[in-house]
This record gives C-alpha cells, sequence and structure tokens, in this order.
C-alpha cells in the first residue's frame, strides 16, 4: 500500500514543457459546491411516477447538489421500433430499459453519467447508438462512449451556478469488441468505449510456481518465449511469484497515456474534473480494489481531477482521500431495480432455461439468485462531497439498502436506513477504508469525513 497524503495540493509547480503540475488544476468552484455521487444505475423503468416509500428523501438529496453523478448501465430504446440485435458478446445480462427512463433520471436529480462499462454494447451499436440519442434529447451529460476512441476518451461538460464540470469515463472491465479505436489510413474508427486495458497474472507461492512449472513441462507443445524463473504461461494464463496467492494487474501503457492526456485536458476546460472507472476486477466477491487501481486513480487526481469515482464490482470498496480529493474505489448499486425485459436467447441459455418454458424475470431470478444473493449488493451510501474555498471540506455518507427481503419486482429501490443497518453499512465502510488512512466519523446514522485545515 502506498503512503497516504493529505496534501491539498495547494503549492504550484511548474513542468518542464509548461504545465502545471499543480496550479493549474486546482479546484475551481465557488464556495459550497457540492457533488452527489452514486454507484450503479441498473433501472428499467421511471420510478418518479410510482409509489415507492422513502424514494422522495433519496431524490431530495439528489437534486440539492451541483452536480449528480452515477454510472448508467442500461441501453435506453423502444424495443418495437429497434432495429439492432442482442449481441453474442454481451456483459452478463441484457440490460435494457424505455426511453421514459432518460427524462426520468433527469427528474430524479441526475445531471452527469458515465457510459463505459461492461453493458455498453449489450444490444450492439445500434442500442449505443439510440442511448445516445435519448440521453442528449433530454438533456443528460454523458460520457465514455463515441463513434472513435478521440470521442469515446473525451471529455463531456456541465454547466452549473458554481463552476463547469468536466466528465471522464473509461472501463477496466469490458467486451472486447466493445473496444473503441481510432481511424489509421484509410481504416475508420470503431465505434465503442474508452478502455484501460489490463493484463492480469495470478500471483502464487514459488512452490505452486514450481509445481505449476512441473505440470507445464510435462505437456505437450512450444513454450512461450517470455519466461522466467519467476514467471510462467500455462493453459492461457501467466502466473508470477508471489508472497501469497492472488491476482494482479498490468494497465496498458497506451491506455493509461491517453486517459491521462484526457484528464487533463478535461481540467484545462473546467472547473471541475470527475473521472470515473468501471472495474469487476479481481471479481464482484472481493471487498478490496484490484491492485494497479490505487497507484492509478492517484495518477488521475494529480493529472487534474477532483474526483475519482469507482464502480461496477455492486458492492462498497474503501474511501481515499488524496490531496484533498476523494478516491471512491466502488460505490456499490444504487438502483437495482432489474425487471427488465426483453433478454436475449443466450441469457436464457447461460441460466438454463428456454424462451418456450420460462419468463424474462425468471431468467433474471437465476443470474440474482447466483451472482447477487449476499445482502452486501444491496447496501450502499449516497455520497454529498462539499467544497469550501477550493477545496474539499467535508464528505457526508447517507446509508441506502435497496430491499433484498422484497419479492424481486418490488425490490432495487434505494431508501434511507437508520439504527442498526445505517450503523452496519457505515461501519463496513470505515473497516474498508482503514487501509487508506481514511476515518469516518458517525454522527446521527451518516457518515462524516472531515479533512483537517479544510474551511468550514
Amino acid at each position: 500500500m502506498e503512503e497516504n497524503s493529505h496534501d491539498n495540493g495547494s503549492h504550484p509547480a511548474r513542468r518542464a514543457d509548461g504545465y502545471d503540475t499543480v496550479g493549474s488544476i486546482e479546484t475551481n468552484v465557488a464556495d459550497s459546491f457540492t457533488m452527489v455521487a452514486v454507484g450503479d444505475l441498473i433501472v428499467s423503468r421511471a420510478l418518479t411516477k410510482g409509489q415507492h416509500p422513502g424514494f422522495e428523501d433519496i431524490v431530495k438529496i439528489l437534486r440539492d447538489a451541483d452536480v449528480t453523478f452515477g454510472n448508467m448501465e442500461m441501453n435506453i430504446f423502444d424495443i418495437r421500433s429497434f432495429k439492432g440485435s442482442p449481441q453474442a458478446e454481451y456483459g452478463g445480462a441484457y440490460h435494457i430499459s424505455t426511453p421514459e427512463l432518460a427524462p426520468d433520471l433527469r427528474a430524479i436529480g441526475f445531471n452527469i453519467l458515465s457510459r463505459a462499462n461492461n453493458h455498453t454494447l449489450d444490444w450492439g451499436l445500434e442500442g449505443m447508438r439510440e442511448t445516445t440519442r435519448i440521453l442528449d434529447e433530454s438533456g443528460l451529460v454523458h460520457a465514455g462512449v463515441g463513434e472513435n476512441l478521440a470521442q469515446a476518451g473525451a471529455a463531456r461538460f456541465l454547466e452549473t451556478a458554481r463552476g463547469r464540470v468536466a466528465l471522464l469515463s473509461f472501463a477496466a472491465t469490458f467486451e472486447p469488441m466493445a473496444r473503441a479505436c481510432d481511424p489509421a489510413g484509410e481504416a475508420p474508427g470503431r465505434p465503442g468505449l474508452n478502455p484501460l486495458r489490463l493484463t492480469e497474472s495470478i500471483v502464487v507461492p514459488p512452490e505452486m510456481l514450481e509445481n505449476l512449472r512441473q505440470v507445464r513441462d510435462a505437456l505437450p507443445g512450444d513454450r512461450p518465449g517470455l519466461e522466467d524463473s519467476a514467471r510462467l504461461a500455462l493453459a492461457g494464463a501467466t502466473f508470477k511469484v508471489g508472497d501469497k496467492a492472488g491476482y494482479s494487474y498490468e494497465p496498458n501503457p497506451r491506455d493509461v497515456a491517453d486517459i491521462l492526456r484526457n484528464v487533463r485536458r478535461g481540467k484545462q476546460f473546467a472547473d471541475f474534473c470527475i473521472v470515473t472507472n468501471h472495474g469487476h476486477e479481481p471479481g464482484n466477491w472481493s471487498q478490496e480494489p484490484p491492485d494497479y487501481e490505487q497507484s492509478f486513480a492517484r495518477k488521475t487526481i494529480d493529472a487534474g481531477a477532483d474526483a475519482c469515482i469507482g464502480h461496477g464490482p455492486h458492492q462498497l470498496r474503501g474511501i481515499e482521500i488524496y490531496k484533498g480529493r476523494p478516491i471512491f474505489y466502488s460505490l456499490g448499486n444504487f438502483m437495482m431495480d432489474d425487471i427488465r425485459t426483453p433478454v436475449g436467447a443466450d441469457m436464457f441459455a447461460k441460466y438454463g432455461k428456454k424462451p418456450q418454458a420460462n419468463t424474462d424475470a425468471e431468467v433474471t431470478v437465476a443470474e440474482m439468485a447466483r451472482g447477487f444473493s449476499d445482502p452486501v449488493f444491496y447496501e450502499s451510501v449516497i455520497t454529498v462531497s462539499r467544497f469550501e474555498q477550493n477545496q474539499l471540506a467535508e464528505l457526508r455518507l447517507y446509508p441506502i439498502e435497496l430491499g433484498y427481503a422484497k419479492r424481486f419486482a418490488n425490490r432495487g429501490i434505494p431508501r434511507l436506513v437508520t439504527g442498526q443497518q445505517a450503523k452496519a453499512i457505515l461501519e463496513r465502510l470505515q473497516k474498508l477504508s482503514e487501509p487508506f488512512g481514511t476515518e469516518i466519523g458517525i454522527d446521527n446514522d451518516i457518515g462524516v469525513i472531515k479533512l483537517a485545515g479544510a474551511p468550514r
């Protein structure tokens, strides 16, 4: 773990190329600027038209902020007129919602959304493009997809009364065909999402690596050239020596350079810059971020980000304050109102169902039972960051739950919680944040992070 820093980054320095490394990237918003950030939005209908006890309290928090962010996991279109098809390569579930969702998200309070994730191309380019069109018509700012890599990686901007906000969205977890690329000579660019490619290695103790080497040597076939005493390839996986078994990830240098340049560019055109990463590594089961993520998140802050927001594993991970900016390693689920219809035939097959005998709902219930049976996936927080004198002054954490005990058609809509359940969620987040040097107080069922020396 790298040493934690609470430096507010207020001392300018200049690089040899003329760009300020700190001075030009200071937060530049008006006092009392507030950012609300939540995790995954998996929602298939307009919620403001229904009766959902406690939801109005959630809406009030979201509407009161200058910028309200969430990760958009859905494709939005009318299936009756849709010209595309469910893709053979998909994110694990064919997430779909009706066009009414976009204006409803705006009514709830959202004004900026990330789009780069493993569900971006569940319904092909047609689904991606139709979702873009509907979000644009609803006045929602969104980033992370485009007709080529330059568009997918570019910052998108939101104008607020207290400052201009930039958003950059990228994904570490995505289907291979979803990755956007730029034109090359006469070859056109490829539409898709903004990627952060990772090379995975499995870490094992030395004696395990030697056992694997014996297995590899007993098998017929060519030996890969890039091996040494501390690394070997077997059955499509790379193994390397470490103190204990686990997973390790190395980000693609080209993707890292592209993302950091776009962060710098985004901040140069804005007062406040949000960077957001969608990644499931090392798996939805893990409450700890992958080994690459802390270093990379800090690099985005150094490049100009005022907040780095992680999502993807569908459960909470820790919070770090680095140079006076928040890094959320995962904000879990905010909505899991997943009564999606239709779903593709491939998903029926994946969960052992048949379109002639089973319903879409039965497929989704089978999916949730296999991967999301733990109540932890239905508990999260709403984060409210308040800035004073261009510094993060306070971060408040409102615990929520998504109706884990309710029937399928009624679960997934957030409500604030109090008492023992609030205490349990916040204490879990306290423990997850301890390795990052973050202290979270609890005051009247709300988590509070106050920065030393920050304006009150």
